[in-house]
């Protein structure tokens, strides 16, 4: 009798799992024991018990957009329960991370990872161009000024160039570099000179005339050396230091600062994760007398506080796009960060409101520290 109710039981659970193989819509699945295409261990329903892939395996590029939408918005529901309380309770968040409770919510590295790539993807499509122009409204006096100035700065990198010619030939080098790098000076240092002395002589003739007519000159003169000044491209950088290697840096920025300046945000985007291990032992430094606090729980702070300072940091970019006031956003920068960081580190750590808010207060000195050692870092890294 026991063999015929397993029998019957063996026959039933083979039925099921057939029925279940059929697929959903009457698409037909993988048969009974047909290997996993994963791992290879036989299939007994439409997912694998070993692995957890699905038996039937779409192939349509159909299916590649739908999962690429899925990646986007879904994000395995984890990014709609992660985001809300990043924002609103992220001392919540960070403590339920580090308690374990890691199923429901985006892990910190990932999320810090996707915000940085979103930062410097939204920084690129509505960041500034660099440029060095003249403003319209500048007077007589403040233009003047500004085409001396690209003289001396042209002049200056003359120097520079001549004596790395010179160098490059008493050391046997190269020099067809530096005889090119040296031609593009010397060009625009005439055309600076060009510019001040069409400058001169158009202040002269505009003392000859009428008030009227000196007023409409000095408009037009106005406009035709911001254009000369914008066509020059000269930047605006003449810093000398005791370090050879910061001056050649220097050098490379003034001879082109649109790729210098593209460099560096390369450079920030990819070193990024220099962040961490640079904030970490500040962390460790404010909690020092904290048996309970292991590096690990600073680090998923940190991870999930830089992540919440980078939307913020996309945010205020799509607003500046907006016609709402540059006031406010600057205002909406300053206040919202420290708001934050007294929420997060009040909850997580299990703080009272005033620990938390001296915390607060180094934290914010931290973070401009960081920030300026990261910048540090990146010039080192990025003009070489």
């Amino acid at each position: 009798m026991g063999g015929d109710l397993e029998s019957g039981g063996a026959f039933v659970t083979a039925a099921l799992a057939a029925g279940e193989l059929e697929g959903e819509a009457g698409k037909p699945g993988p048969q009974v024991h047909a290997p996993c295409a994963n791992c290879g261990v036989p299939l007994v329903g439409a997912y694998c018990h070993a692995c957890g892939q699905r038996g039937h395996l779409h192939r349509s590029l159909v299916h590649l957009a739908e999962e690429l939408l899925h990646g986007l918005l879904h994000f395995d529901a984890k990014g709609w329960r992660t985001l809300p309380l990043l924002a609103a309770r992220p001392g919540l968040l960070t403590r339920r991370y580090i308690d374990g409770q890691r199923t429901r919510h985006v892990s910190p590295l990932a999320m810090f990872l996707f915000t940085v790539f979103l930062m410097f993807f939204v920084f690129s499509l509505v960041g500034p161009t660099p440029t060095t122009q003249v403003t319209d409204d500048a007077g007589p006096a403040e233009a003047r000024s500004e085409l001396q100035e690209a003289i001396t700065e042209a002049q200056a990198t003359l120097d520079e160039d001549q004596a790395e010619l010179a160098t490059a030939r008493r050391d046997n080098d190269p020099a067809a570099p530096a005889e090119r790098s040296l031609a593009k000076s010397r060009l625009r240092l005439d055309e600076a000179r060009a510019a001040l002395a069409a400058f001169d002589a158009e202040a002269s003739r505009k003392a000859a005339l009428p008030a009227p007519a000196a007023s409409a000159a000095s408009a037009a003169s106005a406009a035709t050396t911001r254009v000369v000044t914008e066509a020059q491209h000269l930047p605006r950088l003449n810093v000398k230091s005791d370090s050879p290697a910061l001056d050649a840096a220097i050098r490379k920025y003034r001879k082109n600062p649109e790729l210098a300046l593209y460099k560096l945000k390369n450079t920030a985007y990819k070193f990024s994760f220099m962040l961490i291990p640079i904030s970490l032992p500040f962390l460790w430094l404010m909690f020092l007398g904290r048996r309970d606090i292991a590096m690990y729980d600073h680090a998923v702070f940190s991870l999930y506080s830089l992540s919440f300072m980078s939307l913020l940091f996309v945010a205020a970019a799509l607003l500046a796009m907006t016609p709402l006031s540059a006031a406010l956003i600057w205002l909406l920068v300053l206040l919202v960060p420290p708001v934050h960081m007294f929420l997060q580190l009040r909850e997580t750590y299990a703080l009272e409101t005033f620990p938390a808010l001296w915390r607060t207060a180094a934290l914010l000195a931290v973070a401009v520290t960081v920030f300026m050692l990261f910048v540090l870092f990146i010039l080192a890294v990025g003009m070489r």
